[in-house]
């Protein structure tokens, strides 16, 4: 019995990490960039306003900080549930 609840912990929290990931994606590529765009164009970085840095190079940053921060929560998650790779 307290394998599966080990089991189902290890599967929430590993949705959980997803979830807030994808939600972050998805405010910067498509908040950021698109729908709050008019709000940043007053602010300028790199020459551009800032709706546009974050459409054209802001949202693959974020996106790869993202890979790199889930690598790090599932290592993490992997240790404290024993079912990382040794």
């Amino acid at each position: 019995m307290s394998d599966n609840s080990s089991n189902d912990a290890y599967w929430k929290a590993n949705v959980r990490i997803i979830l807030i990931s994808l939600v972050i994606w998805a405010l910067v590529s498509f908040g950021f960039g698109i729908l709050l765009r008019p709000m940043l164009a007053g602010i300028s970085v790199g020459g551009s306003d800032l709706g546009f840095w974050f459409a054209q190079q802001g949202s693959i940053l974020v996106f790869l900080a993202l890979i790199f921060n889930y690598a790090w929560q599932m290592n993490k998650l992997d240790i404290a549930h024993g079912v990382d790779e040794e």
